[in-house]
């Protein structure tokens, strides 16, 4: 299929083909009829783009500022490689269309197959000639309404979500600044409210198209007859609200809002506009600032959005899927006119050169639409339905069980790659694409255009979506799992199944029961090449502390501490009901790095925490004696380092300063020469391993009853912590 894309780094614009997104449980596949260009925010974030590297940092510091702490924590070279990852990328652009189902995934029975549907989402409503699109993020069509037409259903949620915001009542007179497409539709909103609206705007044409749609009285803001509009219609008292629906570095549309509103009255920001407010404007009226988010409630949380979890309509009456439906009836009843909006409708192959003629000023346009074909058969690979997540080792998978294929050890190890995230593109895939005697087979993702970017930047022969075809490949060697961590264990066991050796990232299981199911396949299978991706044993900087520490005859003492710091704002290591508590996430790191240090695996777990469970202290006891005690905060400083350890024992003491330095402490001491130029936490070394044993056929890295106790004693963290007291596992050397 077809989607267009921009490479964030150079500005360029293309419309590439692209594998077909699988249609996964919890929504629909959606076949594209219009889709809306928003000539505010998209066209601003393809000028973005267009901009200097100084350009792009001086138009963000937000992300300048996070580039910032990923150097403190992970070293240059890692956040340099993860930045220009990032920007060296095909970005999707669009959010609003509307649109055909063509297969409804499980769980999903309020639509079927053929019917249209309004769909929301700058990840799922793309311009793109197939969307899946998750429930609470489409909805339904009324009867009669044109599909041109609902493709305005997501920019209406956002004006309808800003009216909202403002708490118009009957009679109020309102203020609308800037009459692009948001304000020409939160102005028609509040007359079809029982608002009298003052647009302003310094385009003319803009101001006559608002005034035919509703508007009392439209007018350049530089000009007298917006003012005079307002004393007018208010007595001279000023608006009840503004809406700020204009963009820009001018600070003018703030000022004009304070001059205008009357006392006590409201401001809502919509768009994104300078907002240097004036303190003593502001104050004396006593004004209410309010910011509108997007199309709703439910927007920006995952569990709304992504796993469909509804919001009681007794709590959140409007949330952005009834906002969604609610415009979209609006216009149904020919109580908002969209038609005269579209400026342009452009067949979507024409794609790249519409974007080039808004952003020259060719084409001045408050709304373009893309057409695409009724229909058009699929030269990609066909339609995937991907199965749900099964939980544990009694789950039924088509993929049918066969042994390691033979093959030889001179010829190269073909890899594919399940997901392809950060991580996976700037700490594995790097590497791997440099190392001779790798052929990067296939990547597998959900989203079509993070595996097209994994092909174009690494080399892979192929990008698709569907995983029972690689799986099934019998020229596939090894298979890399580098999703959320939800997946992590159903995916190991159908990779393990179809007689792969896999590497999955940590952590391996997130229940005992996922665990179970993995040693399940291991067993039906005979199949135990398996690696997780514990990568700090194999860090050169601590395998070379460990060898100037030398043996041990005694127990040791060693402390961990972690210091992994707060969380940002939806980051899906917080949907705990899918992806399982933060520790549980990667906890295993540190425990693995503890057991390799003191040679064994731990034979209880006692765990005590923080209320709330932000800082957890765990003490691991080993079957020599020996004692590990983790402490895994997550209040600590930024500028403190993420990773120290002690490890004490024989009158000697081993010293780890976050990958950056070791020393040994005893007869004889030892420092690291240097400073290395980069935290190297083991992953090249652990790739560098892993790619012999499937080469070769020798062992894996690390023992599979190694991969095994660190995992249960992961999972025994939780029960410890709910249990309050030790745990003793049942495995261990």
């Amino acid at each position: 299929m077809k989607q267009v894309v921009q490479n964030y780094k150079s500005g360029d614009l293309a419309v590439l083909d692209v594998p077909v997104p699988g249609c996964k449980p919890g929504g629909v596949l959606v076949r594209t009829a219009y889709s809306l260009i928003s000539t505010g925010t998209e066209l601003m974030k393809v000028s973005e783009a267009g901009m200097s590297m100084l350009g792009k940092a001086r138009s963000r510091p937000d992300q300048v500022a996070k580039v910032a702490q990923s150097v403190a924590t992970n070293g240059l070279p890692a956040t340099y490689r993860k930045v220009m990852g990032k920007l060296d990328s095909y970005t999707p652009l669009g959010y609003s269309l509307c649109g055909v189902v063509e297969q409804v995934g499980a769980g999903i029975d309020d639509v079927a197959v053929g019917d249209h549907v309004a769909c929301a989402g700058n990840e799922h409503a793309l311009h793109a000639e197939l969307n899946w699109v998750p429930k609470n993020l489409y909805t339904p069509v009324p009867d009669g309404l044109a599909p041109q037409h609902a493709a305005f259903g997501t920019v209406g949620s956002i004006a309808m979500q800003g009216v909202r915001r403002g708490e118009p009542q009957l009679g109020d007179v309102a203020l609308v600044i800037g009459l692009g497409l948001i304000g020409q539709l939160v102005a028609q909103l509040l007359t079809a409210s029982g608002v009298r609206v003052v647009g302003a705007d310094p385009d003319p044409a803009r101001c006559e198209l608002a005034e035919r749609l509703g508007a009392a009285a439209c007018g350049d803001p530089a000009s007298a007859a917006v003012e005079s509009a307002v004393a007018e219609l208010t007595g001279g008292h000023g608006v009840d609200q503004v809406y700020l629906a204009a963009g820009g570095g001018s600070n003018q549309p703030v000022e004009l809002a304070a001059r205008l509103c009357r006392d006590r009255g409201r401001v809502v920001d919509i768009g994104k506009c300078r907002l240097d407010l004036p303190w003593n404007a502001y104050y004396e009226k006593e004004l209410d600032v309010r910011f509108s988010r997007s199309y709703g409630p439910g927007r920006y949380d995952p569990e709304y959005e992504l796993e469909g979890r509804d919001y009681p309509i007794g709590y959140v009456r409007w949330t952005e899927r009834r906002n969604l439906a609610c415009f979209l009836d609006l216009v149904a009843r020919d109580r908002v006119d969209v038609e005269p909006l579209v400026s342009h409708i452009a067949d979507f192959d024409d794609a790249v050169e519409t974007y080039q003629r808004l952003k020259d000023g060719d084409l001045k346009a408050v709304a373009v639409l893309f057409r695409y074909p009724e229909q058009q058969e699929e030269a990609e690979a066909p339609v995937v339905t991907v199965p749900a997540v099964r939980r544990g080792g009694t789950a039924s998978t088509s993929t049918t069980a066969r042994t390691t294929p033979a093959r030889s050890a001179k010829s190269p190890v073909r890899v594919a790659f399940v997901g392809a995230g950060n991580y996976a593109t700037s700490m594995l895939l790097p590497h791997l694409a440099e190392r001779e005697g790798v052929e990067l087979s296939t990547v597998v993702t959900t989203t079509a255009l993070s595996g097209v970017n994994a092909k174009r930047k690494f080399g892979f022969a192929e990008a698709t979506t569907d995983l029972d075809a690689v799986l099934g490949d019998s020229a596939v060697d090894a298979v890399f799992v580098v999703t959320r961590h939800g997946s992590h264990a159903e995916l190991t066991r159908k990779a393990l199944l179809a007689g792969k050796a896999v590497f999955v990232e940590k952590p391996l299981a997130l229940t005992e029961e996922d665990l179970a199911g993995v040693l399940a396949a291991v067993e039906e299978s005979g199949n135990d090449r398996l690696q997780v991706g514990f990568n700090r044993r194999f860090a050169p900087l601590l395998q070379e502390a460990r060898k100037q520490f030398g043996a041990r005859t005694g127990p040791a003492s060693l402390r961990y501490l972690v210091n992994a710091g707060r969380l940002q704002h939806g980051s899906w290591y917080l949907q705990q009901g899918t992806e399982g508590s933060r520790f549980a996430g990667e906890g295993g790191h540190f425990i693995d790095t503890a057991s390799w240090l003191l040679g064994a695996d731990p034979v209880s777990v006692y765990a005590t925490a923080t209320p709330g469970n932000d800082d957890l202290q765990v003490v691991l006891r080993y079957p020599d004696g020996s004692i590990a005690t983790l402490s895994y905060v997550t209040t600590g400083p930024s500028g403190f380092p993420k990773e120290t350890l002690d490890l004490i024992a024989d009158g000697k003491v081993l010293r780890l300063d976050d990958f950056v330095r070791a020393a040994v402490y005893g007869p004889k001491k030892w420092v690291s020469s240097r400073l290395p130029k980069a935290r190297d936490k083991g992953q090249n070394a652990e790739l560098a391993a892993f790619v012999k044993a499937v080469r070769t056929g020798g062992p894996m890295p690390v023992p599979l009853e190694s991969l095994v106790a660190t995992t249960s004693a992961t999972l025994a963290v939780q029960a410890g912590l709910v249990g309050g007291a030790p745990v003793t596992l049942a495995r261990s050397r």
